[in-house]
């Protein structure tokens, strides 16, 4: 089931909580939705949730306008809240029983739905107690739960994994990894590893707007333009002889001493070009021990600085 956003807005006041956005979701697919505190993410999904209107703009959900079919797309959306609002006085059981009977789940399929979210979210241990009595980690997966209860065709997902311990993360990446081979799911986190190892693709938003668009390798390509490698040679060499060695290749623009390893060199290439071939067959004219030449990746979280700091 697919979502298509069209330049979707939401004012509060003069404010643009979000200005004049478009994107698309296809199915099967998990997007990572990532921005700063106050970039608009949460906003976005209350929108697509039919929780709030747009100022202007729509979206679809599998061609089900949000502005006309409010309660036809509720039921095909499970939904995750930041806040994860839950009835602290009620058994995880009860409360299960309770949100199955309000997305509609079939009486004769409520308790076999209800067996398969304790199992899948890891809720066996805990299922006789009160949400009240949960720890943090405890009620999130409750929370997943309820989004998941009522089998949902998309799965809207804000900050799935706060509170939750390392085992426990890995265990929701898996399920969420799963999900995303049958479901449409959106996934808002500041766990910038947890979207390289969930997510297909990437959006982020930045004041309001789209500032990126597209899978983890590409958002780095983007960003780093050229192709930068680290190169050691192994003794004897001098290192001065080295780098203006380097420099002289026909596909090298910058070569950097690297201050932490001796006879290490960041070695950036040309627009669009690659030295690799070009230092390996040097170091064979040479006859210098090539000890490692290692493409450096430009890391998320370097990317994401720079598209959100104004």
């Amino acid at each position: 089931m697919s979502i298509v956003v069209n330049n979707l807005t939401k004012k509060f006041g003069s404010q643009r909580a979000v200005d004049n956005i478009s994107f698309e979701v296809k199915t099967g697919e998990i997007l990572g939705f990532l921005g700063p505190n106050g970039a608009g993410k949460t906003t976005t999904m209350k929108i697509l949730t039919c929780y709030m209107a747009p100022s202007d703009g729509d979206a679809k959900i599998n061609d089900l306008s949000i502005l006309e079919r409010q309660d036809e797309i509720k039921k095909k959306i499970g939904y995750l809240p930041e806040n994860n609002p839950l009835y602290y006085d009620m058994p995880v059981l009860d409360y299960l029983k309770f949100v199955a009977d309000l997305q509609g789940v079939r009486k004769d399929k409520i308790q076999e739905r209800i067996g398969e979210m304790v199992y899948v979210c890891g809720l066996n241990v805990e299922k006789h107690k009160k949400i009240g009595e949960l720890s943090k980690g405890f009620r999130q997966r409750v929370g997943l739960a309820q989004a998941m209860i009522h089998d949902p065709e998309i799965l809207i997902l804000d900050e799935p994994t706060t509170g939750l311990d390392p085992n426990q993360i890995v265990e929701i990446r898996k399920l969420i990894k799963e999900l995303g081979k049958h479901k449409t799911v959106i996934l808002s986190t500041h766990i910038l590893t947890e979207v390289e190892s969930t997510c297909d693709r990437i959006l982020i938003i930045n004041n309001g707007k789209i500032v990126a668009d597209g899978t983890a390798d590409m958002l780095r390509q983007r960003a780093r333009g050229e192709e930068l490698v680290r190169v050691q040679i192994g003794e004897p060499q001098e290192r001065d002889e080295i780098a203006n060695s380097l420099k002289m290749l026909d596909s090298v623009a910058v070569v950097d001493f690297d201050k932490n390893v001796k006879n290490s060199f960041l070695v950036t290439s040309k627009a669009n070009r690659s030295s690799r071939r070009d230092i390996f067959q040097l170091c064979v004219v040479k006859n210098w021990v090539l000890t490692e030449m290692t493409p450096i990746e430009t890391k998320l979280e370097d990317i994401f600085r720079e598209l959100t700091t104004n």
